[in-house]
């Protein structure tokens, strides 16, 4: 039973969170960098020709002499939504580049450091001595920044869900929940 336990990947030095890419820089930069840059070039793109549409669409209407503040508006609040995502998205994805590249070093000046602690020789790695500075050790704050961008992602999301009409089905849906129904109760057809 205890064998599984091993088996499970490593939880977060700071946060205890397991996640791919813990111990490995070769699959952090596999399967969390990659497709992060993939799915954000994609949405990026995405983003920039819905963008060209919906000005095109807002030329046409204008010189039709139809009112566009409607438009403007949900202009405007995707502008603001996409960047509230996109921002925490590329500090994300900066902290994980940070890792990956100087994961390595962090491991070897960590290694080194036990060894000195523990009185014991050091085996031989595959990198120079001179090549790791001797403190090489990850800023904290790029941590921190790490964890506040990879929450905000999410509380980004629900920026765009919660507005006015969201409050108000909510509120109808606990009526109906209390048995308060401000509705007719007539037959679905």
């Amino acid at each position: 039973m205890y064998f599984f336990l091993f088996l499970l990947p490593p939880g977060d030095v700071l946060s205890g969170v397991c996640f791919v890419g813990q111990l490995d820089s070769r699959s952090l930069g596999m399967f969390l960098l990659i497709p992060l840059c993939v799915y954000l070039s994609l949405g990026a793109i995405f983003l920039l020709a819905g963008f060209v549409s919906l000005f095109r669409i807002r030329t046409v209407m204008k010189h039709d002499g139809t009112r566009t503040d409607k438009l403007e508006r949900l202009m405007l609040r995707i502008g603001f939504f996409s960047g509230l995502f996109i921002l925490p998205a590329l500090g994300y994805l900066g902290c994980l580049f940070y890792e990956y590249y100087n994961f390595d070093d962090w491991m070897i000046q960590w290694n080194r450091q036990m060894c000195r602690i523990f009185s014991i020789p050091c085996p031989a790695t595959k990198y120079n001595a001179q090549m790791v500075p001797e403190e090489d050790r990850p800023i904290f704050h790029i941590y921190m920044a790490k964890y506040v961008c990879s929450m905000l992602v999410g509380v980004t999301s629900s920026v765009w869900l919660w507005s006015g009409k969201t409050v108000v089905s909510w509120k109808q849906f606990a009526e109906r929940l209390q048995g308060k129904d401000s509705r007719s109760r007539g037959a679905y057809v």
